[in-house]
């Protein structure tokens, strides 16, 4: 990131955290998201707050901010003080906001025409592992500890295998004999890559990467996987657990009006690929506490 951007980057950000001053306006409805790319989030997020805000109307919402954090820990803050009304995040994010901040789950989202995802733990077709036990005194490459699919997902179905976690250095340090050594590569094509190159002994993240990498790289057909994990929804839609229940129930129709509504398939496309939104139902909590305590145990375990 050069310099220029960073100052941009930085000043969008400060000008964001203006968008929620105490005494707030109840008819100024606030968008947030977690970002270490506020200029990119931001063009993908002002096309749909764009159409939501005019057909909210009727509850008195008359305007559309959007509010990035650089961190779980800020949008927390923002969430309790009222500063953001509306967040859209991963699974294991929003499991975060709704832990420290009261945050409620308004709807699941679908991405790309898929509503769960798995994570895969995979290795070169060459390896011996053949499982996850296998992995023990062995190396896997994840993301980033914010990754639902990279990160949290792959560490609880290790944990619940009875396979140790420690974290590494580098990718050149070795684990204990008893457990697997993870080390972050930043992103699914660096995960792809260090486990082809022999970097690392094994690597994981969404079912969906997989398929797509399998599609557009015919390396990754030298990618076997040897794991899985329990299923998490693509992405969530949370408000703040104070927001008006007005305000909340008209946005929850609204956006479920708009994956029907042809006028708004060209913000939904920007918003993260997004091609409808769902009610949560029984199930669906049901499924979403399994995977807040899943989260919680891994977490107190590995970090």
């Amino acid at each position: 990131m050069d310099g220029r951007y960073r100052l941009h980057a930085l000043l969008l950000i400060l000008l964001c955290a203006l968008a929620r001053p105490a005494g707030a306006d109840p008819g100024v409805l606030v968008l947030g998201r977690i970002s270490d790319d506020p200029q990119r989030h931001h063009d993908q997020l002002k096309p749909l707050l764009d159409y939501v805000v005019p057909r909210m109307a009727d509850v008195g919402i008359r305007e559309g901010r959007i509010l990035m954090a650089p961190d779980a820990s800020r949008m927390t803050s923002y969430l309790r003080h009222g500063r953001v009304d509306w967040v859209t995040e991963t699974a294991a994010t929003g499991l975060t906001l709704m832990r420290r901040a009261g945050a409620r789950v308004l709807l699941q989202t679908e991405r790309d025409g898929v509503a769960y995802y798995r994570s895969v733990l995979f290795v070169r077709d060459d390896s011996p592992v053949r499982g996850m036990d296998d992995l023990r005194g062995r190396r896997i490459a994840l993301q980033s500890p914010a990754s639902t699919s990279a990160y949290l997902l792959p560490a609880i179905a290790l944990l619940d295998a009875g396979v140790p976690m420690e974290i590494l250095p580098s990718p050149t340090d070795r684990p204990r004999a008893g457990g697997v050594g993870y080390v972050f590569a930043n992103s699914e094509a660096n995960i792809a890559t260090w486990v082809l190159k022999g970097f690392v002994d094994a690597g994981a993240f969404s079912d969906v990467d997989l398929q797509r990498l399998r599609e557009r790289d015919p390396r990754a057909s030298a990618l076997r996987v040897v794991g899985s994990s329990l299923a998490a929804p693509r992405a969530l839609e949370l408000v703040r657990g104070d927001l008006d229940p007005r305000v909340r129930a008209r946005l929850r129709d609204v956006l479920l009006e708009a994956a029907r509504d042809p006028a708004a398939a060209p913000a939904l496309r920007r918003f993260f690929g997004t091609t409808g939104f769902s009610e949560p139902g029984d199930a669906d909590a049901a499924s979403l506490e399994v995977l807040a305590e899943a989260a919680r145990r891994t977490r107190e375990a590995i970090e």
